[in-house]
């Protein structure tokens, strides 16, 4: 049951919950990621990822740049 977004600090192998909330929304694909499952996120960008194939698409479009 998804109830509220959290917000999050990113640290390097943990996080922070600045916000109670259950879910984070990756910044790639939208979709809904439930804190318990969060493994995936940018430190510099301050993002979530749903999975690594959002990780590869953030990284392409980076490098892009």
């Amino acid at each position: 049951m998804i109830k509220k977004k959290a917000v999050i600090k990113y640290k390097p192998n943990s996080f922070d919950i600045l916000e109670d909330g259950d879910h984070v929304v990756c910044a790639v694909s939208k979709k809904i990621i439930l804190l318990e499952n969060l493994t995936y996120w940018n430190v510099d960008l301050q993002e979530p990822y749903f999975s690594p194939i959002e990780v590869k698409i953030k990284y392409e479009e980076l490098k892009k740049k």
